[in-house]
């Protein structure tokens, strides 16, 4: 264990015995998600470092305030990726957020979520206690896998004190190609091509191009531009990387930014609005003033489920409610880990 290792656990062992709640603070690029956090800061970035990199057993080991940008550096030497294409939002998004919050990027539906790439964590509970789940190689195993239970928790069950992770090889080659298209039509389109072998790495519409990227080797690539047709984007663009960032001018506003997650294919919505449609259709971002009542009820006939991601009030209900079912396995859940509720109380509901 490392020196703050250890203070982190006497900060929550103290924390436990005379019931004070903490905010989790790491590399706090993050701090817009979720709903408002309440209790002392408790700053965990000082946690840093990589631990192990095996690049010829696709297997990275690292500290949970280790930064994301540090990691893809070390991943880049070797030319390997996270392939979860998790955004950063800020400099100092770190190992431990970046799994907390569960965000992948435009890669998402053609290679996994960020969960999907965790093999095993070391976690620091409500008691104080230091548990270790999974570790570091892909296997089948009995019962319930823990590790990703902390993916997507926002820190509410514990502190991620190492994360392993697995990695993949960076493809050979990448284009992107632009069709100008109707809502509808971007949506039969990407249906269309998802039936298929062809190596879409991401589909996107942004309201009247329809955006797919293509990796792979050289010849697959050249022979999905064929098929597909359309002009090919500008590698300087860094179209996608602004889409990940949120840097691309869509996400300048001021507005509510709500975020829908929906079966890909699923018809355009009847919500007043600006969209874009991402993850071929299945996470659609909805700039909109729109009643919040009105989004996630229209989500949710839908059968999908709204998230308000920016922006908006966060004193309220963020995330989709959860049907009362739903809720007590997560109450149950939270009080296995932290049973005093001291770690990040009401970030993700206000009745954890």
């Amino acid at each position: 264990m490392t020196d703050l290792s250890l203070t982190l656990q006497k900060n929550i062992i103290d924390a436990y015995e005379n019931n004070h709640s903490l905010q989790i603070i790491g590399g706090n690029s993050k701090a817009f998600y979720g709903r408002t956090p309440s209790g002392e800061t408790l700053e965990v970035n000082g946690n840093s470092g990589i631990i192990n990199y095996e690049p010829t057993e696709l297997i990275i080991t690292a500290r949970g305030g280790t930064l994301l940008s540090e990691i893809e550096t070390i991943l880049a030497e070797n030319n390997q990726i996270l392939p979860f294409d998790p955004p950063h939002y800020g400099d100092t998004a770190t190992l431990g957020g970046t799994v907390a919050c569960n965000l992948s990027g435009n890669r998402r539906p053609y290679a996994g979520a960020a969960r999907d790439y965790v093999l095993g964590i070391k976690l620091l509970n409500g008691k104080g206690e230091i548990l270790h789940f999974g570790g570091e190689v892909m296997k089948n195993v009995a019962g319930y896998d823990v590790s990703r239970l902390m993916c997507g928790a926002l820190g509410s069950m514990g502190i991620l004190l190492e994360v392993s992770l697995k990695v993949l090889p960076k493809t050979e080659k990448e284009i992107t190609l632009i069709k100008e298209i109707d809502e509808q039509t971007a949506i039969d389109a990407i249906a269309r091509r998802s039936r298929t072998s062809l190596p879409i790495s991401a589909a996107l519409y942004d309201g009247s191009r329809l955006y797919l990227r293509l990796c792979g080797t050289p010849s697959s690539v050249a022979t999905a531009k064929q098929k597909i047709g359309g002009d090919e984007l500008s590698a300087n663009d860094n179209f996608w990387h602004k889409i990940n960032e949120h840097t691309h001018p869509f996400f300048d506003s001021t507005l509510p930014l709500w975020r829908l997650s929906l079966a890909p294919f699923t018809q355009p919505l009847e919500l007043e609005g600006k969209w874009m449609l991402d993850w071929g259709g299945a996470q659609r971002w909805l700039l909109s003033e729109e009643p919040a009542e009105k989004i996630r009820a229209v989500t949710q006939q839908a059968g999908g489920h709204a998230c308000l991601f920016r922006n908006g009030d966060h004193n309220q209900e963020v995330f989709h409610p959860l049907h009362p079912k739903m809720m007590e396995l997560h109450r149950n859940l939270k009080n296995a880990f932290d049973p005093k509720g001291i770690f990040n109380p009401g970030r993700m509901y206000k009745e954890l």
